[in-house]
């Protein structure tokens, strides 16, 4: 599970701000500053969508025959088990002291690909499991919120605001998360859903290039601190997150229509 944090921030703000994010400041910032409330708004919903993302993966998996992830432990929900000591601590506070991205990933739950029912495509699944997973998520978020905002106008209130920009962070958190690991690029896990669409003679060569993920992986930091108005990330990975958040933003607000 890999991530670059301030991109979803820097989207979250974008929507933040579209949602009426002044009057909220007023109501619920006080003395806190906006940085800090942001913070404990986007920690949670990234630890939910963290935790959930790697449980998939290691779910799938022993469905599918590989026992490796439970018989390891992660098989669940305790946030302590998936922390990577270098990609969730060191790295994300190494750049953030050094001030370029803050990028970071969790630990990688173990797949044994060759104890999969069928590996090629089993593999595949258990890739795709993580991004559906967030993609459900945000699903989920997008029913609750639009449930208690149509039973709350019901009971002659509304949600708090803060309550409405929490969910709006964790929609948009768990699509952007879906779609930055769908990335066609190892050790994202788009490359091994690609891997096993690919005819099996090209297979091989692209199942080489994951043993290169690491280093693609710190090309990837590099080139984003010193290239930062590239944007690619922002380029790339905005459009679908903004299009799947909002609609998931209209699924919320019609749930709450019709039960208003």
């Amino acid at each position: 599970m890999i991530g670059m944090w301030p991109c979803a921030a820097s989207i979250f703000r974008r929507r933040w701000a579209n949602r009426g994010a002044q009057a909220h400041s007023a109501s619920y910032l006080g003395t806190m500053t906006e940085t800090l409330t942001l913070a404990a708004i986007l920690i949670p919903c990234l630890i939910i969508a963290i935790v959930f993302h790697e449980v998939a993966h290691g779910w799938v998996a022993l469905k599918l025959g590989d026992t490796t992830a439970r018989d390891l432990g992660r098989l669940t929900l305790n946030p302590i088990r998936h922390v990577d000591p270098v990609g969730t601590l060191l790295v994300p506070g190494a750049l953030a002291l050094f001030g370029g991205p803050i990028f970071g990933w969790a630990k990688p739950v173990p797949v044994n690909q060759r104890r999969l029912h069928n590996p090629r495509y089993g593999m595949m699944a258990v890739a795709a499991a993580g991004p559906g997973t967030n993609i459900l998520l945000a699903l989920a978020g997008a029913i609750v919120v639009g449930i208690a905002g149509g039973l709350a106008v019901n009971w002659g209130t509304e949600l708090p605001e803060i309550v409405k920009t929490a969910f709006g962070a964790f929609i948009l958190i768990n699509a952007f998360l879906a779609f930055f690991n769908l990335l066609p690029i190892p050790p994202f896990d788009g490359s091994h859903i690609v891997g096993g669409l690919l005819p099996r003679r090209w297979a091989r060569q692209w199942q080489q290039l994951q043993a290169l993920g690491m280093l693609l992986l710190v090309v990837l930091i590099v080139a984003t601190w010193a290239f930062p108005e590239a944007r690619w990330v922002e380029k790339t990975i905005f459009p679908p997150v903004e299009w799947m958040s909002n609609l998931f933003y209209s699924v919320a607000d019609g749930i709450a229509n019709f039960l208003a």
